[in-house]
């Protein structure tokens, strides 16, 4: 797969331009986003609603993309990356299966507008047809308030949430990178054996891996209740220029 986000439209038959809508719906999970340009860019503007509102564990407001999606019924509690126990379907989701890679190299060129309140992140989350199925590839978290001039602390590694055969594998890495410029963001993943890298350069290696399909998440993230006051801060933005997996 190799999507340089050409012409004005979305590739729909990759992407779905929401996020976990199954726990939610598709009108409060929809992506503010463009494509133009040559990039995606996925942006939360101050009008945008909360995501899970009332259900999520503090406001949250997400804009994103996957590209695989699926749900049991309203009421199930089978549905992708649940994010509290006992968390019930809200709004079933059709099976969609864009892009379900199973080990390779899988990168994405990314920039952001960021605060100390908003962050990114490019992570490969297990597709979950079994429970078990669902350590995440952290390929790069980065919130805002993590940033300084001419550096940041990027989040990359291994979370196992439900998967016993995992050890989770997860910290900040601090690296010399201006998280406003655009950076490739990659994860060379074999059996046993994640290598990760920015810019081509490896930074972290992790000798364990999941065994089983993953669908990819690109989103931004604005967490109101962690406003300084100053309301008239950057909108929270993920600019894309490519992805790619071999």
């Amino acid at each position: 797969m190799e999507d340089r986000f050409a012409g004005d439209a979305l590739d729909l038959s990759v992407w779905l331009p929401h996020y976990l809508p199954h726990w939610s719906s598709r009108a409060s999970s929809a992506a503010t986003y463009v494509v133009a340009d040559g990039e995606l860019r996925l942006s939360i503007p101050p009008e945008q609603g909360l995501w899970c509102e009332g259900v999520h564990d503090g406001p949250l407001r997400v804009s994103g993309i996957q590209s695989a999606s699926f749900s049991g019924p309203v009421g199930s509690p089978v549905g992708g990356q649940p994010f509290r126990d006992g968390l019930l379907v809200a709004s079933e989701e059709p099976e969609f299966w864009g892009y379900t890679p199973l080990y390779g190299h899988i990168e994405a060129r990314a920039r952001g507008v960021l605060s100390a309140r908003s962050m990114m992140a490019f992570w490969l989350s297990g597709i979950e047809d079994k429970p078990q199925h669902s350590g995440e590839i952290c390929v790069m978290e980065i919130f805002g308030d993590a940033v300084r001039p001419g550096s940041a602390d990027v989040g990359i590694g291994l979370h196992k949430f439900r998967d016993p055969g995992l050890t989770e594998q997860w910290s900040t890495v601090p690296l010399a990178i201006d998280v406003s410029e655009f950076h490739t963001y990659a994860v060379d993943w074999q059996p046993g054996s994640l290598v990760f890298s920015v810019d081509g350069t490896a930074v972290r290696t992790i000798g364990q891996s999941p065994n089983y399909p993953v669908q990819l998440m690109l989103a931004v993230f604005d967490f109101p209740d962690r406003a300084t006051g100053d309301e008239d801060g950057p909108v929270p933005e993920m600019i894309v220029s490519h992805v790619l997996g071999t």
